[in-house]
């Protein structure tokens, strides 16, 4: 394939675009912000940017999606059509390959009738690419808004398929480190020496956590922030002090950098507790990794020391060109689903 290839992730948040080169190597990744939500003219506009800054001559479109869940959509049928019209009239319609988890991939005109295939099943992309390449682990990509866990050796060995049964089997959490709502992680922070119950208000967001933390690559986070202000530590200490009913000038900062701590322990411990879940069923062996995907996958990095195994990067699955291996395993799906496109190419 000497003209390469486009993996394309469509979600309902963000477009994410990986170009791979004829040997299947990644040689740039793109991730615009697409809040989908808010009509069709996102997607419209992110295409055109992403379009805008990737080669011209491509030989195929691999397509894989999540946005089929936005609220602007009457169901995930409508989305997947919709999504699909959509991108039929930026790319060549011979050249687009939809991706349809264990189906594999369909044209655009299949999709209608497989639409329970192909909504969300970008999560499938990226455990059917690394499955084969590793003898066994846990497959771990979090997310700005959600966290995938799939285990896989040899095969991917999920037990739901669709997102009901992932939210109950916990492969599936809806927990993130951008866009996920602080009160949707925490109950109750303590502070001044007292538990103090978050008022119920979208003020800050994990994004705001993980800034007092330090933790956040600066690169990660391409939303407006809760109160369209500001992304300085700062701000940030503002929002989460307006979820306890109080003035960021009240205290200091370090005491707003305490409580953002103990809101990502308690995701921290959300998470570990759905990995231990999964790795209870015994389908993996006591030293199988954790492999690390997404842009929160500093937190994989820890989860993988308090498991006691070894931890694992996407990147390190994938030939990629000098400084694209961060943004190729931030973006997994849209690389895994131009890879996985290649070999059936």
């Amino acid at each position: 394939m000497r003209e390469g290839i486009v993996g394309w992730d469509i979600g309902g948040a963000h477009l994410k675009a990986a170009y791979l080169d004829g040997q299947g190597a990644v040689q740039q990744v793109v991730q615009l912000p697409c809040p989908l939500w808010q009509g069709m003219a996102q997607l419209d506009h992110a295409l055109d940017q992403a379009l805008g800054q990737l080669p011209a001559r491509v030989a195929q479109h691999a397509i894989t999606m999540t946005g089929e869940l936005v609220d602007s959509f009457a169901s995930r049928a409508e989305g997947v059509r919709r999504l699909v019209a959509s991108l039929a009239t930026k790319l060549p319609l011979a050249k687009m390959n939809i991706y349809a988890g264990a189906a594999g991939f369909i044209s655009p005109g299949q999709s209608d009738a497989q639409v329970d295939a192909v909504a969300s099943a970008n999560w499938m992309a990226t455990a059917a690419f690394v499955a084969p390449l590793v003898s066994q682990g846990l497959m771990v990509d979090v997310g700005s808004t959600t966290t995938d866990i799939i285990p896989v050796r040899g095969t991917v060995l999920a037990l739901g398929h669709d997102d009901y049964r992932r939210l109950v089997h916990e492969e599936l959490v809806y927990t993130g480190v951008v866009r996920t709502s602080v009160i949707a992680v925490v109950q109750r922070i303590p502070f001044e020496g007292e538990w103090v119950q978050p008022m119920a208000e979208h003020f800050a967001t994990m994004a705001d956590i993980y800034r007092l933390t330090g933790c956040l690559p600066e690169h990660a986070d391409q939303m407006p922030t809760a109160d369209n202000a500001g992304k300085s530590a700062m701000e940030s200490a503002r929002r989460l002090a307006r979820l306890l009913g109080r003035d960021v000038e009240s205290a200091p900062l370090q005491s707003w950098t305490n409580a953002a701590n103990f809101v990502a322990e308690q995701q921290m411990t959300r998470l570990y507790d759905a990995c231990a879940r999964n790795l209870s069923r015994g389908v993996l062996d006591d030293e199988a990794p954790l492999i690390g995907a997404g842009v929160g996958r500093f937190i994989v990095q820890r989860l993988a020391r308090r498991l006691a195994r070894p931890y694992v990067d996407f990147s390190t699955f994938i030939e990629c060109s000098a400084g694209a291996g961060d943004w190729a395993a931030n973006c997994a799906p849209a690389v895994a689903v131009a890879r996985l496109a290649m070999d059936r190419i």
